[in-house]
C-alpha cells in the first residue's frame, strides 16, 4: 500500500438515492471508511459524473478492486442499465450505469437495485443473520422492497420482485403516485408524501421531512403513514411468508417512532401464525446499502477472477 493510501484495500460502494448519493470504501472485514454524502443532481449523466468523481477520490486513497452500485429503479441484471423508474429521478430511465462507470473508472462494476443492495447489507448484519427468509423494506424518497429466500436474493423473471411501492392501498382516496397512477403505497407512506400531508395540515409550504416532523401536526400523519405500511406488509407477508421483516431508508432512520408504529400495525393485522415475525431495524443502519453494494461487487469480482487469470494477477497487485 502506498504512503498516500491511508485505508485498507476494498470495494468502492455507492448508494444512489432520490435526494443524496453516498460513496464509501468497504474493506474486506465489512468496515465502512471515508463515507461521503452529497446531494443528488438532476439527470442520469450528472449523477454518474458525481459518482465517478467520488469513486475516483476513494481510489486515490485506497486500493480499490471493484465498484458496487445500488441504484433506484428496475436494473437490467446483465447490462446494469436502468430499465424503468418513477419520476423521483427525472432522466434516469435508460441510463447505462454499469457501462459508463466501468469505462470511466477502469474497474469491474456491479449494479443492482438500491433496495436489493440494502437488503443484502441488512441480511449480513449481525442481528439479522439468523434469519434465512427476509422481506426488506426501504422508506425514503420512495418505497422499495426486496425478498431474500434461503439467504439468496429473489429477482424474478422481470427483475421486479419486491417492488412494493405500487401495491394498492385504496383507502387513501385518489392520491397520485410518482408513476402517474393513484392509490399506491408510495403515494401515502414515502417521505415526500408524508411531508406534503403535514404541510397541507399545517397550512404551510412543503419542507424537508426532518424539518416538518417536529411540527405538532406531524405526529398523527406520520403515525397514519406508518400504520398503512404495517398493515400492507401484513397482507404481503401472508403471501410470501418470511421469518423476518427488516426496515431501512431515510424515514426509518430519521424518525425514531416510525418503525415502532409499523411493527404494531403489522402485528395487529397479521394472521395469527405471522404475528411473531420480527420487524427489525438492522444494526447496519444507513450503511446497509453500501455494505450490500460491496457484497454484490465482491460476487461479480470473484466470478471474473475465476474466469480470467490475468485479472487475478492485477487484483493481487492492488491488494
Amino acid at each position: 500500500m502506498s504512503p498516500a493510501m491511508t485505508t485498507p484495500a476494498g470495494i468502492a460502494a455507492v448508494d444512489i438515492g432520490g435526494t443524496k448519493i453516498a460513496v464509501a470504501l468497504v474493506d474486506d472485514a465489512g468496515v465502512v471508511h471515508q463515507r461521503v454524502d452529497v446531494a443528488t443532481p438532476p439527470g442520469g449523466s450528472a449523477i454518474l459524473c458525481v459518482v465517478a468523481e467520488l469513486v475516483a477520490g476513494v481510489c486515490s486513497r485506497a486500493a480499490v478492486r471493484a465498484v458496487g452500485v445500488g441504484a433506484p429503479g428496475v436494473i437490467d441484471p446483465v447490462t446494469g442499465a436502468v430499465r424503468s423508474a418513477t419520476d423521483i429521478l427525472p432522466g434516469w430511465v435508460g441510463t447505462p450505469v454499469k457501462e459508463r462507470l466501468a469505462a470511466r473508472l477502469g474497474l469491474p462494476v456491479a449494479v443492482a437495485n438500491d433496495v436489493r443492495a440494502a437488503a443484502l447489507g441488512a441480511a449480513h448484519s449481525a442481528d439479522v443473520r439468523e434469519h434465512r427468509d427476509i422481506l426488506h423494506v426501504s422508506v425514503g424518497t420512495g418505497i422499495g422492497g426486496a425478498l431474500i429466500r434461503d439467504r439468496q436474493m429473489v429477482t424474478g423473471p422481470h427483475a421486479v420482485t419486491g417492488e412494493i411501492a405500487h401495491l394498492l392501498v385504496p383507502a387513501t382516496g385518489a392520491v397520485a403516485c410518482g408513476c402517474g397512477r393513484f392509490d399506491h403505497l408510495e403515494a401515502v407512506a414515502a417521505g415526500p408524501a408524508i411531508a406534503a400531508a403535514i404541510a397541507a395540515s399545517a397550512g404551510g409550504p412543503v419542507l424537508p421531512l426532518d424539518r416538518m416532523a417536529v411540527l405538532p401536526e406531524a405526529r398523527p400523519i406520520i403515525g397514519a403513514a406508518a400504520s398503512v405500511l404495517g398493515r400492507t406488509l401484513a397482507g404481503l407477508v401472508a403471501a410470501v411468508d418470511v421469518d423476518a421483516i427488516t426496515l431501512g431508508g431515510g424515514v426509518v432512520h430519521g424518525i425514531p417512532e416510525f418503525a415502532g408504529v409499523v411493527r404494531e400495525a403489522f402485528q395487529a393485522e397479521a394472521l395469527p401464525p405471522l404475528r411473531t415475525v420480527p420487524v427489525l431495524v438492522p444494526a447496519a443502519g444507513p450503511d446497509a446499502p453500501l455494505l450490500g453494494a460491496a457484497h454484490l461487487a465482491r460476487q461479480i469480482l470473484s466470478r471474473q477472477i475465476l474466469a480470467d487469470p490475468v485479472l487475478a494477477l492485477r487484483m493481487g497487485a492492488r491488494a
